[in-house]
């Protein structure tokens, strides 16, 4: 725990710095959520097709990254929202704007069901 995920649209990936968003993510997470650093984990997946509304995915005019945190319970709903606008900040900061495309980012905190596991 955390269980973090970071959902990307390919188009993205050149100008999308992951290392660092990583490691500032990391702390935030110690910070804001009491986390311990051996704990944070974070995956990165890039999604080779990304739809939005009715474009035509072959114009790649929008990139979409979401970010899921998992969570031990027994986090109040104040830290799960403050650490969920420090992950957009870091967004902001960790990817670079790209010409011609809209970037459309997201983040969630949520509690782990009580059956996770690990070893």
């Amino acid at each position: 725990m955390p269980q973090i995920t970071v959902d990307h649209s390919r188009t993205i990936t050149a100008v999308f710095d992951r290392a660092g968003f990583a490691r500032a993510l990391h702390e935030a997470t110690v910070e804001i959520a009491a986390a311990k650093p051996e704990a944070c984990k974070t995956q990165f997946r890039e999604s080779e097709y990304t739809a939005f509304g009715y474009e035509d995915p072959d114009e790649h005019g929008h990139a979409v990254v979401h970010v899921t945190l998992g969570l031990l319970a027994g986090r109040t709903d104040e830290t799960k929202e403050k650490l969920t606008e420090a992950v957009l900040e870091l967004l902001r900061k960790y990817i670079e704007d790209e010409p011609g495309i809209v970037l459309h980012a997201s983040a969630e905190v949520r509690d782990l069901d009580p059956s996770y596991r690990k070893f």
